[in-house]
Formats: C-alpha cells, structure tokens, sequence
C-alpha cells in the first residue's frame, strides 16, 4: 500500500474500532469478541509504525472508553494505565530477558487475568469514599453507589490514610448460570454481566447480579512505602480485601513459562473467566527506574491465552434427537478458528434456549468453546437484514412423529422406532464409562442397525461372529475382537450398569452415588423417592426420573431380556479396609507418576471415598502430583491434609493392611 492508502485504511479501521467501542463502554452491547477487536487495534498499530503517523482520532492515544453522561465524572488522583500484552512464549521470553538484563536479581509475580471492568477504590479514614471505572486513563465514571452493593468490597478497612486500589469487577460463572436460569434476558458473558451492572443507573441492578471486585494493586497509599508487589499483596489480604488467590514468585522463564502452561491448562476449572496472566516486577524501586511508556507500565505484562469467545455467522439450524428422545437444535456455522480448533457447529440446548437468547439464522452470535467443552452460542452479537426467525420444528427429524413440548424443551416419543433414537442408546450403552465394549463405536453401531437389524441393547448379546463378517471391513479378528469384548462386558460393576441404562439426567457421578448407597439393582428399582433425595447431589427432577424409568414396562422388559442374555451386575460390595475412606472428600491434582488419574479415581471410591474435582473447607484432603497449581495453593490457604504421590502409596498400604 502507499501512503494515501495507508492513512485511508487507517480512518476505515479508526471508524471500525469507534463504533465497537462505543458499542461495549456506552451501550453495553458489545458486537465483536475481544480477540477480533484485539485484531483491528493491532492492525492499526502496525499502520502507524509503518506510516510514522497517529491520527487525532486514533484509539491508540486512549486507554479506555467514553464516559457516559449520567453518572458523575471522576478524575483519577493516579492515571490508571492498561498492560502491554503477548499472545506467544516467545514474546514473554523477549520480555523476561530484557527486565533481566537491566534488574539481574529480578523475580516476578504471577497472577490471573480476569476479564471483568477495571474498578478503581478510594478509602479515607478508614472508609470506602468513591468507586471508579477507569474511563479513558485520566477521567472515568463515579459508580460509588453501584460498588456498595458488592459484598466483596470492603465498606471499612483499618488503615486509616488516604488509598487507592485497583481491582476487577467480576461474576462468577456459578452466578452467571444461577441468574440466567430465570432472568428474561439472559446475559450474553460473565464480563459483560459485570459491566451492565456496575454501568447501570440503578444500583438495585448490580446487586442483583452478585458480583465480585477482585483488587491486584494499590495506585496510591498515604504515609506508607512498599518494598515489593508481595508486601502490597499481604497488606491488601489484612485490609480484607478479595485478592487472587493465584499469587506466587518467579525469578527465571523457564518457571513462568511451566505455571502459565498449568494454569492455561487448568483455567476450565475455574469459578471465573480468566482470559490470561499478568506478570509484574516484584520489585518497587525497580519498577520507578523502568518507568512507563504512554499507554502501559514497561515493567508488567499481560500473557493471553488463545481466544476461547468469538462471534461468527450462524447460516442454519438443525435438528437433532438423541437417545431420551429430546430434539437439541444445533447450529451451522461459518467455520472461525477458537481455542486451537475451527468449529463449524455448536449447540443450542433447546428451542427455549433460542427464544431467550433470540437467536436468528443469517446473524452473527457469540461462540464460546473452552476445555474441548463442546462450542456454545452465548447470545446474539449484531443482526443482518436477511436475519430470520427460526421456527420451532413440529415434526421428529429421524422418524417423523409429532414432538411432544415439555418446559422447554421438545421430544419424540416414539422409544421403539425411531432410528435415531435406538441408535444413540445403544451407543451409549457400549461406551467406555458404561458396558465399556470396546471396538463398538457410533459408526459400528449404525452398520449393526441398518444390516443386522441390531434395534435393542440386548440385541447385541445375541450376535455371532458369522453375523458380524457380513459388515463392511470387518475380517476375523475385528469380529472376533468384538464378540470378546461383549462377552466381557457380561459382568459390569454396578455403577457402570446404571448408567448404561440412559436414565435422564443420571451421568456418572450420579451412578456411582447410587451404586454406593443402594448396592444392589433390586434395591434401586424398588427405592422411594425420600430415599432417592437423602443423596446430597440427587434433586427432585433427578429422582422422579429414576422412579419414572423404573415404573415404566420397557425398562421392565429390557433389564429382563439383559438378565435372559447373561448379564451378572456385580454388587457394590464394602470391603474392611473402604471403611477408613467411606464418606472422606479427597481432591487429585497434578501429574500423578505411578496412577492414571482414572485408574485412581475408580480404586479409591471402591474404598468408599468421594473424589471431587473442587478444593473447599470439606475437603479431607488432597493427592499432589507434580506441577500442582490452583487446588494445592487453595488446600494450604485452607489447611486442608496435603500427602504427596509418594505419601499417599504409603497411606494405601497402610489402610489395606487392616
């Protein structure tokens, strides 16, 4: 491009920029994700290093957004500044090396970056005075009132000169679900739940969403000096302020590069959206040297992860039923690459779902995909003129019968004919948490239906290898594989047999809940609803699914035919030794060396253990492999038993010598 063209792609990129922001900061809708608006303002500063220009206009002069005219303006006593950012280790590297060279004894603090609204708190004499977003830098907006009404803000603290912090404004993902399963308008994000209630003229607003305001820095204290970001945490922790509880030092890359790689991999795990990690000189005086730069402190940086939220245009809805007969609409989309993968379809839950978030085919929407999760739509990012309503189906997409409504979601009922229906099931059933058949996999399964009218679980126990080498690319050991593998899967642990049934709503850690109470199939068949609801994590949807599947005569006739066929459900049985763990909440973290995390998971509730995936106060205590993060540091907040791989194996024989 030559120049002319350059400073005209630089005002159509100025222009794109303006309208997305006014759209996030003043309207609280935002039309595009972080990582698209995080693409157009990089584009931009490649365009003014090029050309040597920065136009008048230009966001890259700015911090934040503007400043919305009904609430009061707030000047910032200390310009709150944003964070230089990388997206690769070899960025952080350069960055690492080069605080090295000038401060060679230099040691960093490593935090989570929350994707909220920066919040900025000012206490007098002990007392919350004004809460501020951050606004352009200089000047933001007074939310002192709307601040009140979050409960992790300390409304008085003991030091009794003049501070300023700064923190992020937050909802939990627990909270986001909780408000969203009554709200009207459900809300599209965690983060941009945040800024529609601290951003809002009416604090009732903001305490409805039970938000939080984790602080990470202080900007300005009074009569007082800190040494380091250390001292500045530990003060912040005595002062009862909500800090992160993922703080630790590092003095060398090859650390910090390890503890980002755990903490990426773990963040899924998190009550919080985190969308990277900030890294800060430890140092004070050091960082007085370092200076800053106009837009950001040279002496911190922001690392972020590859972008988990992204909007892209939905082109269509399908329909889908799955093996209980619901119909889940799913969506087609213009392939976007998210989170290490391109994803061309995500789901919709339900048709409920759709009418909530008012989605419409030929928009574009939010598409969030975290952990291998399976991508979701979140909500509606901007309309077309070709958006189009999309229109409840009233047929079954397999067998053609009519749906049946229920809430909000739609089924078929047809439980003995339709395809779709009796194929799901019986895939499931084979699956390696229930029956566990191995080489029976989906496509397997529908070759079984079409050519040997394969339409029941049980059906499967009547096969022969003979039938078998009739399928397409299947030769003598492939069928003879099978055949062993269903042979096996004629002794199934009672857990295992549960939930192979396809109960709705029972997954397995509901399984292995059951198993462990009722002990025997008889027992759970014959188990009354009080029973069923005196397990903590059964609710009343969950038991009258049970009793319902149990009272009807299919169920009747299928547990029949499976006993007819050779299956011998193998009791939940207690042994002497699974007394010493029975009831005790035990946490596995990190990378275990002589156990697979499932092998263990599976020995130590044989023991009568419960093993969960959440440290909290209850927690007997926890298994610490190598490269523990988050769940060790949170047991040693909460003193919670910490035992070592090594540890533990002498626990194991401990117990089962008794």
């Amino acid at each position: 491009m030559n120049d002319k063209q350059i400073l005209s792609h630089m005002n159509e990129l100025i222009d794109q920029i303006t309208h997305h922001n006014y759209n996030y900061y003043s309207l609280d809708t935002p039309t595009i994700s972080d990582a698209e608006w995080d693409k157009l303002y990089d584009e931009l500063m490649n365009l003014e290093k090029i050309s040597g220009t920065v136009l008048s206009n230009s966001p890259t002069k700015r911090v934040g957004g503007d400043i919305l005219t009904g609430f009061k303006k707030h000047t910032h006593k200390i310009n709150l500044y944003s964070l230089n950012k990388c997206t690769n280790f070899k960025e952080l590297e350069e960055w690492v090396n080069d605080i090295k060279e000038k401060v060679s004894d230099a040691k960093f603090s490593l935090e989570h970056k929350y994707d909220g609204l920066t919040i900025s708190l000012t206490y007098k004499n002990g007392k919350l005075l004004t809460a501020a977003t951050r606004g352009n830098g200089s000047i933001g907006e007074n939310v002192t009132e709307q601040v009140k009404t979050i409960k992790t803000v300390p409304l008085k603290i003991d030091f009794e000169g003049e501070l300023i912090v700064q923190g992020e404004g937050i909802m939990s993902l627990s909270n986001l679900k909780k408000y969203n399963k009554t709200a009207t308008d459900p809300l599209k994000n965690a983060r941009n739940a945040v800024a529609g209630a601290i951003r809002n003229l009416d604090p009732k607003v903001t305490a409805t969403r039970n938000l939080d305001v984790i602080v990470y820095t202080i900007s300005y204290i009074e009569g007082k000096n800190f040494v380091s970001q250390q001292e500045e945490y530990e003060f912040l922790k005595q002062n009862r302020f909500l800090v992160a509880k993922e703080f630790n030092l590092y003095s060398d890359f090859k650390s910090i590069k390890k503890q980002v790689e755990l903490i990426g991999k773990n963040k899924g795990e998190l009550d919080i959206l985190t969308d990277g990690v900030v890294l800060k000189l430890n140092d004070i005086a050091e960082r007085t040297d370092l200076g800053y730069t106009a837009k950001f402190p040279r002496w911190a940086i922001a690392y972020k992860f590859a972008a988990e939220e992204l909007s892209t245009k939905l082109k269509d809805v399908v329909w889908q039923v799955g093996r209980t007969g619901k119909i889940t609409p799913i969506a087609i989309l213009e392939p976007v690459e998210l989170a290490g993968a391109t994803v061309r379809r995500a789901t919709l839950n339900n048709y409920g779902d759709i009418l909530r978030k008012q989605i419409k085919t030929h928009s574009y929407v939010f598409v969030r995909r975290s952990n291998e999760v399976i991508p979701e739509i979140l909500g509606v990012a901007r309309l077309t003129p070709q958006s189009t309503d999309i229109q409840k189906p009233i047929h079954c997409p397999s067998c053609g019968s009519i749906l049946v409504e229920d809430g909000a979601n739609l089924f078929c009922r047809n439980f003995y004919d339709c395809e779709e229906q009796i194929k799901d099931r019986i895939t499931h059933f084979a699956s390696r948490d229930a029956m566990n058949i191995e080489g029976l996999s989906g496509k397997t399964v529908e070759a079984m239906y079409e050519k040997l009218r394969v339409k029941s679980v049980s059906d499967l126990y009547q096969l022969t290898k003979e039938e078998l080498l009739k399928l397409e690319g299947f030769k003598d050991k492939k069928a003879t594989k099978i055949i062993k593998a269903i042979e096996i899967s004629k002794t199934p642990e009672f857990n295992k047999f549960i939930y192979s049934l396809g109960i709705s709503g029972i997954g397995t850690k509901a399984s292995k809940d059951l198993a462990k109470k009722f002990k025997n199939l008889n027992n759970l068949m014959f188990a009354t609803k009080e029973e069923l609801l005196s397990l903590h994590d059964v609710g009343t949807i969950m038991a009258d699914n049970i009793i319902e599947f149990f009272k009807n005569p299919v169920s009747d006739w299928l547990i029949n035919d499976l006993k007819f066929s050779g299956i011998v459900i193998k009791e939940e049985e207690e042994t002497g030794h699974s007394k010493a763990l029975w009831g005790k909440k035990i946490v596995l973290t990190g990378t275990l060396e002589n156990f697979g995390r499932k092998e263990l998971t599976e020995m130590l509730e044989k023991m009568g253990a419960n093993v969960t995936s959440t440290v909290s106060k209850n927690t007997d205590f926890i298994v610490a492999g190598e490269n523990a993060g988050s769940k060790l540091t949170k047991a040693k907040e909460l003193n919670v038993k910490v035992y070592t791989e090594k540890e533990f194996i002498e626990k194991l024989k401990e117990l089962k010598s008794k």
